[in-house]
């Protein structure tokens, strides 16, 4: 975050106010670069800034988006979980355990792995320990996960197909670590499969020194009819599928409550005038749109409201 500050300045400040449920609130963050980040609600610090999360619920579509279809499987999961975040801030705590456990039990299966022998009886019954906590932080980060996916699953096929109609349908599809287990959203019996999945792995763990069950290697698969978006999808295909993704996220939030902000950061510049229409069309009845382009010709004249140039650093109302 510290391209966020200005040149030469020591720290940036990102304020806004808002209401929600009827209510005024002040959301401040201020960026520290090297140092850690501070937030404050309503002029009162807040031990951490996640703790803020949730209280402006947003929805961003950036160019970078495209690598959630055409990147590796890091960004979908990242999308999955900044989502769950999202609609409940307290994954947020979910996902900072998992990575502390996992980091953790990462670093014995590395030690283990460099001394190329077999681990004592003191290291096993540490990585037990560690196998137990991945399997318990891991099981509800993964129901959390399924859940999820079923939810968003029919929300993207419909924003798709309003994008891009005539072309194949799109789908979603989660691919587990766990090979073809069949998983349920029962927390319990998930945190069994993934102790069963760590032990039969568990010789491939210690001779590699990393951990190759849980959550952290999974997959949101994403398809256009038979075959995966990913190597597959047009570059237009991969647009749509990713505003897609994004619409449909902007469609769970909504059923959960008020509408969040859709963000579209320089969007239409990347496509063509159909798509153009049509998502302008879309995103129009939303409460909030905040939209950025290069090239004001670029947005569509559905869209409609008060306007800002951004020029040498200065902002000025149009």
């Amino acid at each position: 975050d510290a391209p966020l500050v200005r040149q030469g300045a020591p720290r940036a400040i990102v304020r806004a106010g808002l209401v929600k449920d009827e209510r005024k609130a002040l959301i401040e963050l201020e960026i520290n670069p090297g140092k850690a980040n501070r937030a404050r609600l309503n002029r009162s610090p807040v031990p951490r800034p996640r703790e803020i999360l949730g209280m402006l619920r947003t929805v961003l579509f950036a160019p970078e988006d495209l690598s959630l279809v055409k990147g590796d499987p890091g960004e979908r999961r990242r999308f999955m979980d900044e989502l769950l975040t999202a609609r409940a801030p307290r994954f947020a705590g979910v996902r900072s355990d998992y990575d502390r456990v996992l980091k953790q039990r990462n670093a014995l299966l590395k030690s283990a792995a460099a001394h190329r022998r077999a681990p004592g009886p003191e290291v096993l019954a540490t990585l037990d320990v560690w196998d137990t906590h991945l399997a318990r932080t891991g099981s509800e980060l993964l129901a959390a996960r399924l859940e999820l996916v079923s939810a968003l699953r029919p929300l993207v096929a419909r924003a798709y197909a309003a994008l891009a109609p005539g072309s194949h349908a799109a789908d979603l599809s989660y691919k587990s670590s766990l090979g073809e287990t069949e998983l349920s959203t029962d927390r319990a019996q998930l945190a069994e499969q993934l102790l069963a999945g760590v032990a039969g792995a568990r010789r491939q763990e210690l001779e590699r020194g990393v951990s190759l069950i849980g959550p952290h290697r999974d997959e949101l698969v994403l398809s256009l009819g038979e075959l995966p978006a990913r190597g597959y999808a047009s570059h237009g295909e991969s647009w749509s599928f990713a505003l897609g993704l994004r619409l449909g996220a902007f469609d769970l939030l909504r059923e959960d409550g008020d509408d969040p902000v859709l963000i579209l950061d320089d969007v239409f510049a990347e496509l063509d005038t159909g798509r153009r229409s049509r998502l302008a069309e879309m995103v129009a009845p939303a409460e909030q749109v905040l939209i950025t382009a290069a090239v004001p010709m670029d947005v569509p004249s559905e869209l409609t409201g008060g306007s800002y140039t951004v020029s040498d650093g200065e902002v000025t109302r149009d």
